[in-house]
């Protein structure tokens, strides 16, 4: 049975640089120590004959077929930008680059 201090708490809310009041610290250490406690339990019912998963159910592919369709014209596209330049979108530079 772990039993995490309130000093501890205190200790990774300086860390974290979270400012917390006395009775957060106090009912902290007691939230914490029963999210210890449960991981220890979990730890616990694995056994080295269950393969580790990163999913409960296999995962498959829902996309559909990549079918190629003709592009929309250039013309159209740029109709709708608000500024473009020799066919392209003209946007405002952000990194202050020649």
């Amino acid at each position: 049975m772990s039993t995490i201090s309130r000093d501890e708490v205190a200790r990774v809310a300086v860390l974290a640089r979270i400012d917390l009041r006395p009775e957060e610290l106090d009912r902290l250490a007691g939230e914490l120590d029963v999210i210890v406690d449960a991981i220890a339990q979990v730890s616990e019912v694995a056994t080295p004959d269950v393969p580790a998963t990163s999913h409960p159910l296999p995962l498959t592919n829902v996309f559909r077929d990549d079918v190629p369709v003709p592009p929309l014209p250039v013309e159209d596209v740029l109709a709708a930008a608000p500024a473009s330049e020799d066919g392209r979108f003209s946007v405002p530079q952000i990194l202050g680059e020649e």
